[in-house]
């Protein structure tokens, strides 16, 4: 007979053995361009708050303004009695952000992925998914009823293909991210669009690392590619990267928010989101519509760090966006360069497999708008170092 203990004892072994377990490091600081990691004072490059707003004022303001008016929580599931008024605010001032005909906050993220997919999809239905799409994304579609199928990463041929040989009177969903994670490239998203149109298929944009991004005002890779208007485009993402705080939202056709209100289980079965939460996303859409500056400094840091990367002779592959891979190739590679970043006082984080493929173990960095040119110009200094040490640049 198993015992618990057992159970987890041996689960932890199997992740150690191979070199998976996982420790996460602790900020001694809030999340800044520069803050306190274990104890040491570094330059920020591994985590997703883009445009700086994690610890900026005006959100902070917000916050406490509707803590102060509207409490600490919302006290219940939102389709019960823990809608409160700030909530459809919001919710309407995303709509108008995005352009589109309704707008739904959920949970997280990930739960919005859940929530939608197996809100949408049914028996009958096929949809069709970019191979390296998110985990939320693949989870959520092995909750769903319908045909499921996978197109190569970015091959408009392969999609077509399988949209050829897959026919069905159901909905069909082509389904992509619109920033994809680990890379950093943009999804050719006025393709897919136009394949999926031929077809009669709808698309749907997991924009997680474009919205705040890309687009005008950081209004995502939909808008990008000018597609904020079109009903037969779905956008989800979420709330805790560019802008700074927590939650998923689903964006699109007029009627999608109510179908969601009445068919997602995050959405139903989640005590809605506190006060606090609200006011610093309310604030965070202000910010960025009244102050061009946050989205111009994020581009100029990235075009930067990019070239002066480059130039030290590291492989950034072809990333598009602030998300800027240095491939080591071995994880073990990987994970000693970020061991000797911390040391020189640059937190970034390696990632090897199951993340990404065995041989393109890489640190992931993510420059922000808050980083400024001494920031920048340290995390090189350190990355030449570290790749003349490793063998990875020459010198």
């Amino acid at each position: 007979m198993t015992t618990l203990h057992a159970r987890l004892n041996d689960e932890l072994t199997r992740l150690r053995s191979a070199g998976l377990h996982i420790t996460p490091r602790v900020l001694d600081a809030p999340q800044r361009a520069r803050t306190r990691v274990d104890g040491v004072d570094v330059v920020n490059l591994a985590s997703n708050n883009y445009l700086g707003f994690a610890d900026h004022p005006y959100l902070k303001e917000r916050a406490e303004a509707y803590l102060r008016t509207w409490g600490a929580g919302a006290g219940a599931v939102r389709t019960i009695a823990g809608t409160l008024k700030i909530h459809e605010d919001f919710e309407a001032q995303l709509a108008q952000f995005k352009h589109t005909g309704s707008a739904l906050v959920l949970q997280s993220g990930f739960t919005t992925n859940q929530g939608v997919l197996g809100s949408l999809l049914q028996e009958g239905d096929l949809v069709i998914s970019d191979e390296l799409n998110h985990a939320s994304i693949i989870d959520g579609l092995r909750l769903a009823k319908a045909t499921k199928k996978i197109f190569k990463h970015k091959d408009m041929a392969d999609l077509r293909r399988v949209l050829q040989e897959n026919p069905t009177d159901g909905l069909k969903l082509v389904v992509t991210d619109g920033v994809f994670s680990m890379d950093g490239d943009i999804a050719p998203l006025d393709q897919i669009v136009a394949i999926a149109r031929e077809f009669g298929a709808v698309t749907y944009v997991d924009d997680a690392h474009g919205s705040g991004v890309l687009g005008a005002q950081g209004r995502g890779t939909v808008h990008h590619f000018g597609f904020e208007h079109a009903d037969d485009v779905i956008q989800v993402g979420t709330l805790s990267k560019a802008w700074g705080v927590v939650g998923g939202y689903a964006a699109g056709d007029a009627n999608l928010r109510d179908v969601l209100i009445n068919k997602a289980r995050p959405f139903l079965f989640s005590t809605g989101h506190p006060p606090a939460v609200v006011g610093a996303l309310s604030a965070a859409l202000d910010l960025v519509q009244q102050d061009e500056s946050f989205m111009t400094r994020l581009w100029e840091n990235t075009r930067y760090f990019k070239a002066e990367l480059q130039r030290l002779g590291f492989d950034t592959f072809g990333s598009e966006t602030p998300i800027t891979p240095v491939i080591f190739g071995e994880a073990s590679a990987a994970f000693e360069a970020s061991r000797r970043l911390l040391q020189e006082g640059v937190f970034a984080v390696g990632l090897g497999f199951p993340t990404v493929p065995r041989d393109l173990a890489r640190i992931r960095n993510i420059v922000t708008a808050e980083h400024t040119r001494e920031d920048l110009d340290h995390a090189l200094g350190a990355y030449e170092r570290v790749g003349r040490a490793l063998g990875v640049v020459g010198g």
